[in-house]
């Protein structure tokens, strides 16, 4: 039975997305396996859940640990010109708050990121991220929500929150690194969790 479901699956067709288009994942450390072993992180559990799926769609991890909105920005053109994606995913801001940026500034650059994606013909998907309570409550629901705004105002798709289940709940430091910013590996299959409900249906 077991030789006769592996004939099976090799002879299951596998299903083309985005017009064989890549997926851009424009993000910071969150993204880039910051203390990770390389292949743990949530864009690598990614490339292989597509493999799983029968997916063929394949995925460029353009993150930079430290990255801004601001870099983001200024990378992006050369990466929608020399990647050509089909869908970007923007992870990023979580640095501007921890830098003290103004949030209309990081707010700005979503938007800009979002724009330009959009008119080289990808579609788009806003990862959000929310802040620790010592930030105050006002500015955290004011950075919380600017995720949302930016994926309402540009028709982009949006995850509310990437460490849902991983920074809100208890005994949340055993999720993280000696620094209490980066997640664990173990914490990283719930962060693709968060996001893969979202992004599976905008592969079609």
């Amino acid at each position: 039975m077991a030789v006769a479901g592996v004939a099976l699956l090799a002879a299951m067709p596998s299903r083309a997305a985005l017009g064989q288009r890549p997926i851009l994942v424009v993000g910071d450390s969150l993204s880039a396996e910051y203390g990770l072993v390389r292949g743990s992180g949530w864009v690598a559990l990614l490339e292989q859940r597509l493999a799983r799926e029968r997916i063929e769609a394949t995925v460029v991890n353009a993150s930079i640990s430290g990255d801004t909105t601001a870099g983001g920005l200024a990378r992006l053109p050369t990466l929608l010109r020399d990647r050509q994606p089909g869908l970007v995913v923007i992870e990023l801001g979580a640095n501007d708050a921890l830098r003290g940026l103004p949030l209309e500034t990081t707010r700005a650059n979503l938007l800009a990121m979002a724009r330009l994606a959009k008119a080289a013909g990808a579609k788009v998907l806003i990862v959000g991220m929310q802040l620790p309570p010592n930030y105050g409550r006002a500015y955290g629901d004011r950075f919380a929500a600017l995720f949302a705004d930016v994926a309402r105002n540009e028709g982009a798709a949006l995850v509310p929150f990437m460490l849902k289940g991983v920074a809100d709940i208890p005994q949340a430091e055993s999720m993280f690194q000696a620094d209490r910013i980066h997640p664990l590996a173990s914490a990283h299959p719930t962060i693709l969790a968060n996001v893969w409900p979202v992004l599976a249906p905008l592969l079609k």
